[in-house]
């Protein structure tokens, strides 16, 4: 399967600044991004809302960007970082276009700001609502039984 942007010569600075100014443009208030070894984070205020992206960043030791797809050859150190490289501008592009389809359904009127972005909505502890969720949607789905608590605020019961 193709991946969006795969080829694209867009840096990275260059995309946080598009989602930049795509948030600002449908009504984020706030923009803070940081980036890591292995990840990303782009955090954005939007409709009372403070909404949180991590995106994960390829690792240069993958057998992906130290080897050759078709001929599965070692490649140079130099060719490697080129490869790298290219992972990680293609997942920046990725998620400028997910912020912006997201943004664009919203001001369409074809969704809210809290169906597109529930699962990336940071509460008041500091995780996601995913990251909250995840552990309890599996329970749920193991069990087959629906949570017996509200929120379940103090975690999936064994």
């Amino acid at each position: 399967m193709a991946r969006y942007a795969a080829d694209t010569s867009v840096s990275q600075d260059r995309s946080r600044s598009e989602i930049e100014a795509t948030l600002k443009r449908y009504g984020a208030t706030s923009f803070m991004y940081a980036t890591g070894e292995d990840a990303a984070m782009v955090m954005f205020h939007i409709a009372e809302r403070r909404v949180k992206f991590v995106l994960q960043m390829p690792n240069p030791n993958d057998r992906q960007f130290t080897h050759t797809p078709a001929k599965n050859m070692r490649r140079s150190p130099a060719e490697a970082t080129k490869a790298w490289e290219q992972a990680g501008r293609q997942r920046w592009r990725a998620l400028a276009l997910v912020i912006k389809a997201k943004l664009e359904a919203v001001a369409s009127g074809i969704t809210t700001i809290e169906d597109e972005f529930m699962a990336h909505m940071v509460l008041p502890d500091g995780q996601t609502v995913g990251q909250f969720m995840k552990p309890q949607l599996a329970l749920a789905y193991e069990t087959g039984a629906m949570p017996t608590s509200v929120l379940m605020l103090d975690g999936p019961r064994p």
